[in-house]
């Protein structure tokens, strides 16, 4: 088991050097080196992949590998926080649109839509299945990408769902169960398939709509105040 100390993704072990960091050229090679190893590990697994094919792809040498990422260590966990970017937006997005809605449904089924649509993303569903497969050997990094994925949608949701049963447009004793509920109602059973199956399962455009569609309105017959 690697336990990696947790930190701001992209930045290295020591303090780097301003002027050094603002680079053009350091920009572009970090770029390049954090494309290929995002490649790399979703197509090899993390074991399979070593700094030499990184440098190899990224057309940079091995020394400007660990001079940017002090090993692979590190390069993996950059890369896996640094995604998790996505879902804190997404988060904040999420909150802002139900703050003052009235059509509840309609800005349910939209946010529903998208959500299902975001986590079964080919891309998303690969980096989903190699931190799952990789948790035994960095669980203090998958706790962490749970943490800011995740769990702040759900956080961002209970408090969103809050709001509107404040507001009397639903009734929501528990926000916290109630977030998860709607989160598990859209997403869970498909999430949970393409996980053990891979993309591949991923259903077509209109049964994601459906799926999403379906997830809200049992939800909302559960909610709706009377």
């Amino acid at each position: 088991m690697v336990r990696v100390p947790l930190r701001t993704p992209g930045r290295g072990t020591a303090a780097p050097d301003r002027d050094r960091t603002e680079d053009p050229r350091v920009l572009r090679s970090r770029a390049a080196i954090v494309e290929a190893a995002t490649g790399l590990f979703l197509e090899r697994g993390y074991v399979d992949t070593s700094v030499d094919d990184i440098a190899a792809r990224a057309a940079v040498s091995k020394r400007t590998v660990y001079n940017n990422f002090t090993d692979k260590e590190r390069l993996f966990t950059d890369i896996v926080l640094g995604v998790t970017a996505t879902a804190e937006r997404f988060a904040a997005e999420l909150a802002a649109a139900l703050a003052d809605v009235d059509d509840v449904s309609g800005a349910l089924h939209d946010l529903a839509r998208e959500h299902l649509a975001s986590v079964t993303r080919p891309q998303v569903v690969r980096l989903r299945r190699l931190i799952s497969a990789e948790s035994g050997r960095f669980p203090d990094l998958a706790r962490e990408y749970h943490r800011r994925a995740p769990e702040r949608v759900i956080v961002a949701l209970a408090g969103a769902l809050a709001g509107l049963g404040g507001r009397g447009l639903l009734r929501v004793p528990d926000p916290r169960r109630a977030a998860e509920h709607l989160a598990f109602l859209v997403v869970g059973a498909t999430l949970d398939r393409v996980m053990f199956e891979g993309e591949a399962a991923v259903p077509p455009a209109a049964e994601l709509e459906a799926l999403a569609r379906d997830g809200v309105e049992v939800f909302l017959s559960a909610y709706t105040p009377a």
